[in-house]
C-alpha cells in the first residue's frame, strides 16, 4: 500500500507493450463490492481467496500485475508467482508509504487507527512480509525516484531479465 503500483504498474505495462491488470481491480470487478467493503463485510480471509483466484487467472499471461501487499504472504504464493514472471517489489519507507496513502480511511488495514497506530501498522506490516518481499527477482527503492525514474529503471531491468 503506497508503494506505486496502481502508478508505475500501468506505466510501466504501457512501456513494454503489455496489458496492465490490477488484481483488486479483478476482484471489485468480480464481487460488485470495493476491497474496503469485501474488508469490512466478509473479513480478510474472503477478500484473500477472492484475491487468490485473481491472481490466478492472470499466471502466465504476459502482463503487468499489480498485486495487493498481501498476496504474496501465503504458503506457496511466492514460488507460483516466481514460476509465472518477473516479482518486482517497490521497496519504500513506511514514512514514504504513509505520506502516498494519504486518506488512511480507505485502506482496510489502517482504518480506524490513529496517525501513530497507522505507522506503527505499516511498520509491522513490512516487517512480517519483508522475506517474501526480499524475495522479488527485482527489488527498487522508490522513496527518491519520480514515477517516470522507476519506471525507465523497470523496464531495462525486465527486458534485460526476458533476454
Amino acid at each position: 500500500m503506497g508503494a506505486g503500483k496502481s502508478t508505475i504498474g500501468p506505466k510501466l505495462a504501457r512501456r513494454l507493450g503489455r496489458r496492465f491488470i490490477d488484481t483488486d481491480a479483478e476482484v471489485e470487478r468480480a464481487v460488485g463490492m470495493r476491497v474496503a467493503e469485501i474488508f469490512e463485510r466478509e473479513g480478510e480471509p474472503a477478500f484473500r481467496s477472492l484475491e487468490r483466484d485473481a491472481i490466478e487467472a492472470c499466471c502466465g499471461e504476459a502482463a503487468v500485475v499489480a498485486l495487493g501487499g498481501g498476496a504474496i504472504e501465503p504458503p506457496g504464493a511466492r514460488e507460483r508467482l516466481a514460476s509465472t514472471g518477473t516479482v518486482v517489489y517497490l521497496r519504500a519507507r513506511p514514512e514514504t508509504l504513509l505520506a502516498r496513502v494519504g486518506d488512511a480511511e480507505s485502506r482496510p488495514l489502517l482504518k480506524g487507527l490513529p496517525p501513530g497506530g497507522q505507522a506503527l501498522r505499516v511498520a509491522e506490516l513490512l516487517e512480517r512480509r519483508r522475506a517474501a518481499y526480499e524475495s522479488a527477482s527485482i527489488v527498487i527503492d522508490t522513496d527518491d525516484l519520480s514515477p517516470d525514474s522507476v519506471v525507465l529503471a523497470l523496464a531495462e531491468r525486465v527486458e534485460r531479465e526476458a533476454r
